[in-house]
């Protein structure tokens, strides 16, 4: 068994020896706002003129022109950006680099992107060209004025009030830069069949960190040639109570798109997204500019005029276009049509697409294991400055093997132990729903002597439904079909609404009856978008409100009662025959059901291009889905913790969670909306557990169903609200999904996140409870969270200042994935065998043999890999090596999983202070709190482990009815590591596995919330 794990983590060993570096600087030339804001709003109506001047495209492109260089956003105040503070400047550049903007190259970039500021459709205008000369003139005629900076501070911070590292802002990218200059300097990695050279990319302002890229790497799998490159992400973070910033190393796969589709003769790239694309000069961008390996990124959009694509005109590539002095400029139309051809070596500009898996199957796998990821963590540690060094491993903390529960279930081996353990927990399941059932007014009959629970099957194909009921009876542990064998198929696509096709099981616990209606007229095809109807947005939100009435109706029909939480199992297509945008009914219907108080669970008709002929397959979607159907209804088994009296008796876990939509999300409007969910157990100790959700309007803890169901309300459909100032119904559009999920600014929604918080604490006091919350996804609206203002074992809701939290109240935050927060990591295997991915519950290791700190409030939890993820650690993503039969192979198709690193900080509990107890009772020991929070992630009614624990889990489903969230990939594909939401939903069925390998994404993003992220320049 592994005992540590390692985390590609790094610190200054001694905070008094700093790590300090030179630059030049120059300073934002602040007299260019008023002229060239001037420029920017001709031609547009007062109500939408820019208070601030754009320079976002203008700093990224500098970065690419210019090597070496780094663009520091300028500062944010409440509204736009602003001034640099004065120890910050606009620009860097290492002191040792040679100028890089020279002679005539400052002012041609100045001048290609001053194009981008005039407003589409004035270009012509007699008034705009006179502003445009006098706006050249103004930025030619302001010289550049370098200023020498010695001995910047990468790593030196002071600490907050609570002991934490606040770094400044501007070493968030000039320390990850730094490091990457260093790394970059390196030989090349070598590796059995080739090596691999790093070159820099360009990072937006705002991203936070650097990112280094191997070059292209060619792999023939399957008689096809697949390409991909090694990337190195580096970013720096704090982490609670502790002093000193660490720098993070993620390694991950980006996979190249070479293979065009065969009916349009170019890549299938994604409708209504735009598209990445690395670019390359083989000599520099501009004359007279120092030579760099620095490439650029830009992005393909469709082009609605021509009906092709084109470069976005704002990003780098549309300046580059207007540059264009290095030759052979890609078009669109030819990368698309022969992307490998851009992707080698070649005369100008080399180009490769970025593939994302809506272009289809990519044969290299994503991402790296453990052992690979050690390897090229050692190479790049070489480079480490001297007073910079790895953290220390983690060690296994207290709880024995895993740390699992102690009602965790051994896995069955054989045949008879697996339908032994699959009988009890279906037994399980049957008294868990009729206790719901009597508690929450799920049964039908309420004065029958046992409870009777209706549940609905709303199906497309015979096939799933014959499928649905055998799984149905399996879930429950039910005995016969219900009847169905004596009914001819003919009773089942005739039923309707009043008068369906009933199935009927009865057992000492409940009776069951399975409601069986065909989804007729058209009830679960696509939505009917109207094409007479301009904007986008209108029309869409018109056929989603359209849907959901007729759903709500066609239900009621069938006694569905609002007031009596149901349930029903939709059949739903793949979405690939969804391929027109905006069509996809899913929310539509859950929207419908949900107003005729019925949950939905959405099971997949595979379409029949995907579809494998497996009857195994369509049985385990049926499975899961009701699986998932019932804990819906609050059928839950809560893992009980191994800590005895290291708990208060009767511990409930109470979960918040933010459901967002951003402005660049599929709503283009922002909101919000805070919830809360509280898990108590049931006193008789046998692992089922309430499940209720806050109703912030009556100011109580409802039922779980109830609380879903309730939720509808908050998010009204609005088919006739106005699109964006200035939007043109283009496919950037989209409905207003509106009412109580509400368009704020951020400081008026942490005052209505302050008000809920305080009412929904308020109802917690009396009873021993831990409030979980998430980190990405709840500092931006409760700051108390974020590692800069936390306290330990202190409270901040609003305005008030600080104080002890209640007396029964404990505060725990976990932190997961999302903007590299956490550490890429590996479990430490004996010498001579590969490191490995070991689950268990992890601590900061003791020092020099004394016990571990008391007060450690910081702990980590990693869990099993499922197991339909039987891979080696020692898989090698790299090596190409010769077969006996003389053949070059490779294990480049074979993808990778790492669960991640989850941190559980304890930021308020109760302990001693002096030589008062802060009461009575025994004080309370971090370290058991976080050890409950890791055996939460590993709930016995869920076959492989959860992404955080199960309460804040069931926190972060409820957003499916709020909002349509852009779902996330099928488990085993990649994720976007940028996503600050539950770990991956799969499309159809709650997906409760611990996430697929972060870097395993093909497309670098920033940090998800850059106002929530931990870092003193958003606060």
């Amino acid at each position: 068994m592994y005992r540590e794990i390692r985390r590609s983590a790094y610190h200054l060993a001694d905070p008094g020896v700093p790590w300090t570096e030179g630059y030049r600087a120059l300073r934002f030339p602040e007299r260019w706002q008023g002229t060239l804001l001037a420029l920017h709003n001709h031609g547009r109506p007062e109500t939408e003129w820019q208070r601030v001047l754009p320079t976002r495209s203008l700093d990224t492109a500098l970065q690419t022109l210019a090597p070496e260089v780094i663009v520091r956003p300028r500062a944010r105040p409440p509204i736009g950006e602003g001034p640099m503070p004065p120890e910050d400047f606009w620009m860097y550049v290492p002191v040792d680099a040679p100028d890089p903007l020279p002679g005539r190259a400052g002012g041609q970039v100045l001048s290609a992107w001053l194009r981008t500021l005039v407003p589409r459709g004035s270009e012509h205008d007699p008034e705009l060209r006179t502003l445009l000369l006098r706006c050249g003139e103004e930025l030619t005629g302001t010289p550049l004025s370098w200023e020498n900076v010695p001995g910047v501070d990468l790593l030196g911070t002071h600490p907050t009030e609570g002991g934490t590292a606040a770094p400044e802002p501007r070493q968030f990218q000039l320390a990850t830069d730094a490091l990457a200059r260093r790394i970059r300097s390196l030989d090349p990695y070598l590796f059995e069949g080739g090596e691999l050279r790093f070159r820099a990319l360009p990072r937006g302002p705002r991203d936070q960190g650097a990112e280094l890229m191997s070059q292209p790497l060619c792999r023939t799998i399957k008689r096809k040639q697949w390409w991909f490159s090694i990337t190195l992400n580096i970013s720096l973070h704090t982490a609670p109570f502790d002093p000193r910033p660490r720098l993070h190393l993620h390694w991950g796969v980006r996979r190249w798109a070479t293979h065009t589709r065969s009916d349009t003769g170019r890549l299938a790239l994604p409708y209504g997204q735009s598209t990445t694309v690395h670019l390359r000069p083989k000599i520099p961008w501009l004359p007279g500019v120092p030579a760099t390996e620095r490439g650029a990124l830009a992005r393909l959009r469709r082009d609605r005029a021509s009906n092709g694509f084109t470069w976005a005109e704002n990003d780098p590539a549309g300046i580059l276009h207007r540059l264009s002095v290095v030759g052979r400029f890609p078009a669109p139309d030819q990368l698309l049509a022969d992307p490998a051809d851009w992707i080698g070596d070649g005369p100008g500009v080399r180009a490769a697409v970025v593939h994302s898996n809506h272009m289809g199957v990519h044969e290299v796998g994503p991402g790296l294991m453990p052992h690979q990821r050690s390897q090229l963590t050692a190479w790049a540690e070489t480079a480490l400055p001297e007073n910079v060094v790895r953290l220390p491993d983690l060690v296994r903390g207290r709880g024995k093997g895993i740390g699992a529960p102690a009602n965790r279930r051994p896995k069955p081996v054989g045949e008879p132990a697996k339908k032994a353990e699959e009988e009890r927990a279906a037994l399980t399941r049957r008294r868990a729903l009729a206790v719901l059932a009597d508690r929450t007014g799920l049964t039908s009959e309420p004065d029958a002597e046992k409870a009777h629970v209706m549940v609905r099957l709303l199906w497309r194909t015979a096939e799933l439904r014959r499928h649905a009921i055998r799984e149905f009876a399996r879930t429950l542990g039910l005995d016969g079909d219900g009847g169905a064998h004596t009914l001819p198929d003919q009773v089942f696509d005739d039923a309707r609404p009043g008068r369906p096709a009933v199935l009927e099981w009865r057992s000492p616990e409940l009776v069951v009856r399975l409601s069986c209606l065909p989804l007729i007229d058209g009830l679960g095809d696509r939505l009917d978008l109207d094409p007479a109807v301009r904007r986008r947005g209108e029309r869409v939100a018109r056929a989603l409100s359209a849907r959901r009435r007729e759903l709500s109706a066609w239900l009621r029909g069938d006694g569905a009662d609002p007031n009596r939480p149901g349930l029903a199992l939709v059949e739903i297509a793949h979405r690939t025959t969804f391929r027109e945008a905006d069509t996809d009914p899913k929310f539509a219907n859950r929207l419908g059901c949900a107003d005729a108080g019925v949950l939905t669970q959405f099971v997949v008709t595979p379409s029949g291009e995907r579809h494998i002929a497996n009857a195994d397959t369509v049985e385990h979607r049926a499975h899961q889905a009701w699986l998932d159907g019932f804990r819906q209804l609050g059928v839950r088994v809560l893992p009980e913790h191994t800590l005895g009296g290291d708990l208060p008796e009767g511990l409930q876990y109470a979960a918040l969670w933010m459901v967002k939509r951003r402005k660049d999300g599929p709503t283009r409007l922002p909101g919000y909306l805070p919830v809360a969910v509280l898990v108590t157990p049931f006193p008789e100790g046998s692992g089922l557990c309430a499940v209720r959700g806050w109703d912030d309007d009556t100011r109580t803890w409802i039922p779980y169903p109830h609380f879903l169901l309730g939720l509808v309300k908050k998010a009204e459909i609005d088919p006739f609200a106005p699109d964006e100032p200035g939007s043109s119904g283009t496919a950037d559009d989209a409905p207003r999904i509106t009412a109580k999920v509400r368009r704020t600014n951020l400081s008026e929604q942490r005052r209505e996140t302050a008000r809920f918080l305080q009412r929904m604490l308020h109802s917690l006091r009396g009873h021993p409870t831990v409030l979980i919350t998430h980190a990405q996804n709840s500092r931006s609206h409760w700051p108390w969270l974020q590692d800069g203002q936390v306290e330990p074992d202190m409270i901040r809701v609003g305005h008030a200042p600080p104080g002890g939290i209640d007396d029964e109240l404990r505060l725990v935050r976990v932190r997961g994935r999302a903007g590299r927060e956490t550490a890429q990591w590996w479990g430490l295997a004996e010498p001579g065998r590969a490191h490995g991915q070991p689950a268990g519950f992890w601590a900061a290791p003791s020092r020099g043999g004394e016990p571990r700190v008391p007060d450690e409030r910081v702990f980590h939890s990693t869990t099993e890999r499922p197991g339909t993820f039987a891979i080696s650690p020692a898989l090698d993503r790299l090596a190409a090596r010769v077969n006996a039969a003389g053949n070059l192979t490779s294990q480049a198709g074979t993808g990778a999983w790492n669960p991640t690193l989850v941190e559980i900080a304890v930021l308020g509990c109760h302990g001693e202070r002096g030589a008062e107890p802060l009461s009575p009772r025994v004080a309370d020991e971090p370290e058991a709190i976080a050890l409950a929070m890791h055996q939460l992630r590993m709930a016995p009614d869920y076959p492989v482990a959860l992404s955080f624990p199960l309460p804040l889990h069931l926190a972060g489903l409820a957003q499916a009815y709020v909002l349509p969230t852009v779902t996330a990939e099928e488990p085993g594909t990649e994720a976007n590591d940028a996503e600050a939401a539950p770990e991956p939903l799969d499309e159809r069925t709650e997906s409760p596995v611990d996430g697929p390998d972060p870097d395993a994404a093909d497309i670098p993003a920033p940090v998800a919330d850059p106002q929530a992220a931990d870092q003193p320049a958003f606060r």
